[in-house]
Protein backbone atom coordinates (compact mmCIF):
# COMPACT_ATOMS: atom_id res chain seq x y z
CA UNK A 1 0.00 0.00 0.00
CA UNK A 2 2.79 2.36 0.94
CA UNK A 3 4.60 1.61 -2.33
CA UNK A 4 1.47 2.66 -4.28
CA UNK A 5 0.90 5.87 -2.32
CA UNK A 6 4.47 7.07 -2.75
CA UNK A 7 4.31 7.61 -6.56
CA UNK A 8 0.86 9.22 -6.21
CA UNK A 9 2.15 11.66 -3.61
CA UNK A 10 5.16 12.48 -5.76
CA UNK A 11 2.90 13.12 -8.77
CA UNK A 12 0.63 15.40 -6.75
CA UNK A 13 3.66 17.28 -5.45
CA UNK A 14 4.94 17.80 -8.99
CA UNK A 15 1.55 19.08 -10.16
CA UNK A 16 1.40 21.49 -7.25
CA UNK A 17 4.90 22.78 -8.04
CA UNK A 18 4.04 23.31 -11.71
CA UNK A 19 0.86 25.22 -10.81
CA UNK A 20 2.64 27.28 -8.19
CA UNK A 21 5.43 28.21 -10.59
CA UNK A 22 3.08 29.02 -13.49
CA UNK A 23 2.75 32.48 -15.01
CA UNK A 24 1.07 35.13 -12.86
CA UNK A 25 -1.09 37.98 -14.16
CA UNK A 26 -0.04 41.53 -13.46
CA UNK A 27 -2.44 44.45 -13.88
CA UNK A 28 -1.40 48.09 -13.93
CA UNK A 29 -3.33 51.25 -14.72
CA UNK A 30 -2.30 53.41 -17.68
CA UNK A 31 -3.35 56.79 -19.04
CA UNK A 32 -6.57 56.47 -21.06
CA UNK A 33 -5.02 58.67 -23.78
CA UNK A 34 -1.97 56.42 -24.12
CA UNK A 35 -1.84 54.69 -27.49
CA UNK A 36 -2.29 50.93 -27.04
CA UNK A 37 -2.48 48.52 -29.95
CA UNK A 38 -2.12 44.93 -28.76
CA UNK A 39 -4.13 42.96 -31.31
CA UNK A 40 -4.20 45.35 -34.25
CA UNK A 41 -8.00 45.52 -34.10
CA UNK A 42 -10.07 48.70 -33.84
CA UNK A 43 -9.72 50.04 -30.31
CA UNK A 44 -10.40 53.03 -28.06
CA UNK A 45 -7.45 54.96 -29.48
CA UNK A 46 -8.80 54.62 -33.02
CA UNK A 47 -12.26 55.73 -31.86
CA UNK A 48 -10.97 58.82 -30.07
CA UNK A 49 -8.47 59.95 -32.70
CA UNK A 50 -10.82 59.42 -35.66
CA UNK A 51 -13.63 61.30 -33.87
CA UNK A 52 -11.33 64.21 -33.00
CA UNK A 53 -9.92 64.49 -36.52
CA UNK A 54 -13.22 64.18 -38.38
CA UNK A 55 -15.13 66.59 -36.13
CA UNK A 56 -12.30 69.12 -36.44
CA UNK A 57 -12.65 68.80 -40.22
CA UNK A 58 -16.44 69.17 -40.35
CA UNK A 59 -16.37 72.29 -38.17
CA UNK A 60 -13.85 73.98 -40.49
CA UNK A 61 -15.89 73.56 -43.68
CA UNK A 62 -17.99 76.28 -45.44
CA UNK A 63 -21.40 74.79 -44.51
CA UNK A 64 -21.05 76.09 -40.93
CA UNK A 65 -20.30 79.69 -41.91
CA UNK A 66 -22.97 79.59 -44.62
CA UNK A 67 -25.62 78.40 -42.16
CA UNK A 68 -24.76 80.95 -39.47
CA UNK A 69 -24.72 83.76 -42.04
CA UNK A 70 -28.13 82.85 -43.47
CA UNK A 71 -29.88 81.80 -40.26
CA UNK A 72 -28.19 84.01 -37.68
CA UNK A 73 -27.70 81.21 -35.14
CA UNK A 74 -25.72 78.04 -34.55
CA UNK A 75 -26.88 74.90 -36.36
CA UNK A 76 -28.56 72.12 -34.38
CA UNK A 77 -26.97 68.71 -34.91
CA UNK A 78 -27.76 65.12 -34.05
CA UNK A 79 -25.65 62.00 -34.57
CA UNK A 80 -27.61 59.22 -36.25
CA UNK A 81 -26.62 55.67 -37.10
CA UNK A 82 -23.03 54.74 -37.84
CA UNK A 83 -23.07 51.26 -39.38
CA UNK A 84 -20.33 48.75 -38.72
CA UNK A 85 -19.67 46.89 -41.97
CA UNK A 86 -16.18 45.85 -40.96
CA UNK A 87 -15.04 42.27 -40.38
CA UNK A 88 -14.86 42.67 -36.60
CA UNK A 89 -16.94 43.78 -33.64
CA UNK A 90 -16.72 47.53 -33.02
CA UNK A 91 -18.31 49.35 -30.10
CA UNK A 92 -20.13 51.88 -32.28
CA UNK A 93 -21.70 53.71 -29.34
CA UNK A 94 -18.23 54.55 -28.01
CA UNK A 95 -17.34 56.08 -31.37
CA UNK A 96 -20.57 58.10 -31.66
CA UNK A 97 -20.18 59.37 -28.09
CA UNK A 98 -16.64 60.48 -28.91
CA UNK A 99 -18.07 62.46 -31.83
CA UNK A 100 -20.85 63.94 -29.70
CA UNK A 101 -18.30 65.06 -27.11
CA UNK A 102 -16.16 66.80 -29.72
CA UNK A 103 -19.19 68.54 -31.28
CA UNK A 104 -20.60 69.76 -27.97
CA UNK A 105 -17.26 70.87 -26.55
CA UNK A 106 -16.46 72.85 -29.71
CA UNK A 107 -19.15 75.38 -28.79
CA UNK A 108 -19.84 75.93 -32.51
CA UNK A 109 -23.06 73.92 -32.73
CA UNK A 110 -26.12 73.12 -30.64
CA UNK A 111 -26.56 69.42 -30.00
CA UNK A 112 -29.82 67.58 -29.30
CA UNK A 113 -30.53 64.18 -27.78
CA UNK A 114 -30.54 61.02 -29.88
CA UNK A 115 -33.69 59.12 -30.81
CA UNK A 116 -33.35 56.65 -27.92
CA UNK A 117 -32.57 59.44 -25.46
CA UNK A 118 -35.58 61.45 -26.63
CA UNK A 119 -37.91 58.53 -25.93
CA UNK A 120 -36.64 58.35 -22.36
CA UNK A 121 -36.93 62.11 -21.89
CA UNK A 122 -40.48 62.16 -23.27
CA UNK A 123 -41.46 59.43 -20.84
CA UNK A 124 -40.07 61.53 -17.99
CA UNK A 125 -41.90 64.64 -19.28
CA UNK A 126 -45.13 62.66 -19.45
CA UNK A 127 -44.63 61.46 -15.89
CA UNK A 128 -44.09 65.04 -14.71
CA UNK A 129 -47.53 66.06 -15.98
CA UNK A 130 -49.11 63.82 -13.35
CA UNK A 131 -46.72 64.08 -10.43
CA UNK A 132 -44.62 67.27 -10.60
CA UNK A 133 -45.84 70.62 -9.31
CA UNK A 134 -47.30 73.06 -11.88
CA UNK A 135 -44.37 75.39 -11.27
CA UNK A 136 -41.75 72.77 -12.20
CA UNK A 137 -43.19 70.33 -14.74
CA UNK A 138 -41.86 70.64 -18.28
CA UNK A 139 -44.26 71.21 -21.18
CA UNK A 140 -44.62 69.19 -24.35
CA UNK A 141 -43.86 70.59 -27.83
CA UNK A 142 -40.89 72.64 -26.66
CA UNK A 143 -38.24 70.43 -28.25
CA UNK A 144 -35.70 71.90 -30.66
CA UNK A 145 -35.61 70.17 -34.03
CA UNK A 146 -32.23 69.29 -35.51
CA UNK A 147 -31.03 71.01 -38.69
CA UNK A 148 -28.44 68.37 -39.62
CA UNK A 149 -28.01 64.63 -39.13
CA UNK A 150 -24.57 63.03 -39.06
CA UNK A 151 -24.44 59.43 -40.24
CA UNK A 152 -21.78 57.06 -41.52
CA UNK A 153 -20.23 53.65 -41.99
CA UNK A 154 -17.05 51.82 -40.98
CA UNK A 155 -15.58 49.32 -43.47
CA UNK A 156 -12.49 47.15 -43.25
CA UNK A 157 -10.34 44.99 -45.54
CA UNK A 158 -7.90 42.34 -44.33
CA UNK A 159 -4.96 40.84 -46.22
CA UNK A 160 -2.83 38.12 -44.62
CA UNK A 161 -0.01 35.83 -45.76
CA UNK A 162 2.72 33.82 -44.03
CA UNK A 163 2.32 35.22 -40.56
CA UNK A 164 1.83 38.85 -41.58
CA UNK A 165 -1.43 40.76 -41.82
CA UNK A 166 -2.55 44.20 -42.94
CA UNK A 167 -5.89 45.60 -41.77
CA UNK A 168 -7.33 48.59 -43.60
CA UNK A 169 -10.18 50.64 -42.11
CA UNK A 170 -12.19 53.29 -43.96
CA UNK A 171 -14.52 55.54 -42.01
CA UNK A 172 -17.00 57.61 -44.03
CA UNK A 173 -19.22 60.23 -42.39
CA UNK A 174 -21.85 62.50 -43.94
CA UNK A 175 -23.67 65.57 -42.65
CA UNK A 176 -27.16 65.81 -44.15
CA UNK A 177 -29.57 68.75 -44.11
CA UNK A 178 -32.74 67.22 -42.60
CA UNK A 179 -35.12 69.63 -44.34
CA UNK A 180 -33.71 69.36 -47.86
CA UNK A 181 -31.84 66.01 -47.78
CA UNK A 182 -28.78 67.77 -49.24
CA UNK A 183 -25.34 66.66 -48.08
CA UNK A 184 -23.49 69.53 -46.47
CA UNK A 185 -20.25 67.65 -45.77
CA UNK A 186 -18.61 64.30 -46.46
CA UNK A 187 -15.65 63.20 -44.38
CA UNK A 188 -13.29 60.29 -44.89
CA UNK A 189 -10.60 58.75 -42.73
CA UNK A 190 -8.36 55.79 -43.56
CA UNK A 191 -6.32 53.68 -41.14
CA UNK A 192 -3.90 50.92 -42.16
CA UNK A 193 -2.29 48.61 -39.61
CA UNK A 194 0.49 46.10 -40.17
CA UNK A 195 0.49 43.11 -37.81
CA UNK A 196 3.50 40.80 -37.80
CA UNK A 197 3.30 37.60 -35.78
CA UNK A 198 3.77 33.83 -35.85
CA UNK A 199 2.18 32.56 -39.08
CA UNK A 200 0.37 29.81 -37.20
CA UNK A 201 -1.43 32.20 -34.82
CA UNK A 202 -3.14 34.36 -37.45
Amino acid sequence: MQSILKPVLISLLLVFMIVACGPSRQVSRIDTKEVTDLSGRWNDTDSRLVAEEMITDVLQRPWLTDFMTSKGNKPVLIVGKVRNKSSEHIAIETFTKDMERELINSGKVTFVASKDEREQIREERKDQQDFASPETFKEFYKEIGADFLMTGVINSIEDAVEGEKVVFYQIDLELIDIETNTKAWIGNKKIKKFIGQDRYSL
